[in-house]
């Protein structure tokens, strides 16, 4: 059911009043957006519906700012960069809703683009407020979900507003998602596997669960490679691994052996000595010492990954493999290379899987570069994502 939402392509949206829900939820310092990859994701779309002489009302969400005006979380920086990227104005509403808001909304000029002020100034967004969604919907005709990443929350920007508009569809960067991820979940081409990295086990037992089912090889990297070697009674060194953590990996490695999945884990490692001190060096195989702390896969390890990812067809990739914030990215960069080398379709996404990769230079390499978080894991684990359960199906 999922794919067969209907697109903004699919739609006759010329001339008309656009409400454009998109994820503008970018870092900002010292009022300067420094990483713009959402915004720029957002521009087909956007001019799109703009070359289509369409009056477009954009809204977004910015950070946390507790359900009331931030200055610190205005959506001002963002039409600024927004504006730049796009080549043309962008005007900027004092709110999301009010009869100021309504006003510019009504009076915007075809081909012209109003961005709202962050939606989450008000607490009633995120509570799915029936009055507030319907104060949204007042401002467009036609309204386009283009904010995968906000999808599986069920607020009012992205789900109650539809109660009131009677054409809900998604933008391009929406049904590129929706398309990709659908295609390694539903119908993956074979040899297909997943590239697991990051910390938390727990976080991804259901994504590693409805994998099982569909993978014929998961490689196992990150912080939470421990509690899988620790599950087959291999020593981790100092790392702190929890017990329940031990328990959910032995039970994922019984059913992965249940379905005949082959699970890789790391058969070497990089290491450095407990507090972070000193040079990192290379462990001879899979057991760290105590006094250690693992921080990366090792090249044995990278080398047996990149073997298993040559044969393969089709590459999910979630985490990265090593402790990238410490500027332990050679497994990740080496695996990553290896994976988007052949012809396999790859898929990458979740967590911060999109930053570690447009870091290495290798986002564009993949064949989709999941914009989603939190949103694409529940996706790939088989789950309903509000906000696009609620678009009209074709």
């Amino acid at each position: 059911m999922i794919i067969r939402k209907c697109s903004v392509q699919q739609t006759d949206v010329a001339g008309k009043r656009v409400f454009l829900r998109l994820d503008l939820n970018v870092p900002i310092t010292g009022g300067r957006v420094t990483d713009d990859e959402r915004i720029i994701a957002s521009l087909p779309t956007l001019r799109y519906l703009l070359e289509r002489n369409c009056r477009v009302v954009a809204a977004s969400h910015l950070g946390r700012p507790k359900g009331k005006p931030d200055p610190a979380y205005s959506l001002r920086p963002v039409a600024a960069r927004l504006a730049e990227r796009l080549g043309r104005p962008i005007a900027m509403a004092p709110d999301c809703v009010g009869a100021e808001t309504e006003k510019l909304a009504a009076a915007l000029p075809p081909g012209s683009c109003l961005l709202l002020e962050n939606l989450r100034f008000h607490a009633q967004e995120e509570k799915n407020d029936p009055d507030f969604a319907r104060s949204l919907a007042v401002l467009g005709e036609v309204y386009v979900n283009d904010a995968f990443s906000a999808s599986h929350r069920k607020h009012a920007s992205v789900v109650g507003i539809v109660d009131h508009l009677k054409v809900a569809v998604a933008g391009l960067q929406m049904q590129k998602e929706i398309e990709s991820l659908s295609r390694v979940l539903l119908n993956p081409p074979k040899p297909y596997a997943a590239v697991l990295g990051g910390a938390k086990v727990a976080d991804k037992v259901p994504l590693i669960e409805t994998l099982l089912l569909k993978v014929d090889r998961v490689l196992i990297g990150g912080a939470m490679a421990y509690s899988f070697l620790a599950a087959r009674d291999v020593p981790v060194g100092d790392f702190p691994v929890e017990a329940a953590t031990v328990d959910t990996a032995r039970a994922l490695l019984k059913k992965a052996g249940d379905l005949n999945v082959g699970i890789h884990l790391p058969v070497d490692h990089r290491v450095v000595r407990s507090g972070g001190t000193g040079p990192s060096s290379d462990t001879p195989n899979e057991r760290i010492d105590p006094g250690w702390v693992g921080v990366d896969i090792g090249p044995r390890t990278e080398q047996a990954f990149s073997e298993v990812l040559r044969g393969c067809h089709c590459i999910l990739w979630n985490g990265p493999l090593g402790w990238f914030e410490k500027g332990f990215s050679s497994g990740t960069r080496t695996v990553a290379e290896s994976a988007v080398a052949g012809n396999a379709f790859t898929v990458a996404g979740g967590g911060d899987t999109a930053a570690v990769l447009n870091q290495l230079g290798l986002a564009s390499r993949f064949s989709h570069l999941s914009t989603g978080g939190g949103a694409a894991l529940e996706f790939l684990s088989g789950g309903v994502l509000p906000g696009i359960q609620s678009l009209n199906d074709c």
